[in-house]
């Protein structure tokens, strides 16, 4: 078999090289962490094998590709429109600004464009993470029209994120009112330990709170919020600091359970 080409991927923390032939058909692909070469169809190995060679050092492996888990077989079963995981950070932002747009002469930004435009970099900054061993959901919907901004799963446990864009005003934090520049305090810590709560019911596990403030000024914490982590864009890598809570398959069973839209709908 002549022709072949390798491609390599990288995706959930993962590094493949795929092999296709001619006609853009897989052949095969190279697990590195596995150190496996998955074989589509064993009249191909010495032309797979080739191709690969420059690609690969050590010892390897060389077979049929591995019977599904079930984490993996209830993902293939998933309908897509039950598929949380393809959101894009501000999913439902995107959504709504699509079907009902501001008025093209508005003299004050709108708001959701704010919104959306934190959630994105939030959203950027996770999606980074994820060849550490996490994984990441944005926009999940609740019932009653809420969502978590974004969800995060891995090593360290599961955080539900609600993401507050800040815009350089000061930020004063009085448990469970939160009050930023000149606007009157309302009770938004509420809203964040709710979502966690709903989050936790939903994947019968725990999923801890945390605020997340996009471009703040000044902030000022005078009564310490209760279960709720406050942290800025900056500061989110520091959720991987903490390990050893979730092995990596029971990550992949909550992202798998997570991302089915079926799991929220009795929160």
């Amino acid at each position: 078999m002549s022709g072949l080409r390798v491609i390599p991927t990288w995706r959930h923390g993962q590094e493949r090289l795929y092999v296709y032939g001619e006609d853009g058909t897989n052949v095969a692909w190279y697990d590195r962490d596995a150190a496996r070469v998955n074989l589509l169809s064993e009249s191909s190995r010495e032309a797979v094998l080739a191709v690969l060679g420059p690609f690969i050092a050590g010892q390897f492996t060389v077979g049929p590709p591995p019977v599904p888990t079930p984490v993996e077989l209830a993902r293939l079963g998933l309908h897509p429109d039950d598929d949380l995981a393809p959101n894009r950070p501000g999913e439902s932002l995107l959504i709504s600004l699509d079907r009902d747009p501001a008025p093209p002469r508005r003299l004050r930004v709108d708001p959701r464009r704010r919104a959306l435009a934190a959630q994105q970099q939030v959203g950027e900054v996770l999606d980074g993470l994820e060849p550490a061993g996490w994984r990441v959901l944005h926009s999940v919907p609740l019932p009653g029209g809420a969502c978590v901004h974004h969800l995060l799963i891995g090593p360290g446990g599961l955080f539900a994120l609600h993401v507050l864009p800040a815009r350089k005003q000061r930020i004063r934090i009085t448990d469970p009112l939160i009050a930023a520049g000149r606007a009157a305090p309302h009770p938004l810590l509420r809203r964040v330990r709710a979502d966690a709560s709903r989050a936790s019911f939903a994947l019968t596990a725990e999923v801890r709170a945390a605020l997340v403030l996009v471009d703040p000024g000044p902030v000022e914490i005078q009564t310490p919020p209760r279960d709720v982590r406050v942290l800025t864009a900056p500061d989110l890598p520091t959720l991987t600091h903490s390990g050893g809570l979730l092995k990596p398959a029971d990550v992949e069973a909550l992202h798998a359970m997570a991302r089915d839209r079926t799991t929220w709908q009795r929160v």
